[in-house]
């Protein structure tokens, strides 16, 4: 068998394992539950500020601050790197939203109108 399929094998085993609680080689990597209000407050933004600069509704950023509910998966990943990093994150987004702006959509781009004499 190949070495892709091996590798694929031993993985799925390792999780096999961890899910059934047995001591396993998988790496696990688990978030703390985290103030969501404190880390906005420690970078100076307001509600509406925050949600806009990371994508997040002000809807669910009001939730997450009064413990409605908890940031799971890709947001709790990126509220996390947001807390230990934040000028980095702030600088990597609008490094891509200035490239965004710069470039035009293939369905906007329009011709110059001509009028008929």
């Amino acid at each position: 068998m190949s070495n892709a399929y091996e590798s694929i094998k031993k993985g799925l085993d390792e999780a096999i394992e961890h899910a059934k609680g047995n001591k396993s080689k998988a790496i696990v990597h688990e978030f703390t539950p985290l103030d969501v209000k404190n880390i906005r407050l420690d970078i100076g933004m307001s509600q509406s500020e925050f949600a806009s600069a990371f994508g997040i509704s002000v809807s669910t950023l009001r939730h997450w601050e009064r413990g409605d509910r908890t940031p799971h998966g890709p947001a709790l990943v990126l509220l996390n790197v947001v807390a230990k990093e934040p000028k980095a994150v702030l600088s990597a987004l609008s490094a891509n939203a200035n490239k965004a702006s710069r470039s035009t959509p293939i369905g906007r781009r329009t011709r110059k109108k001509t009028r008929a004499a």
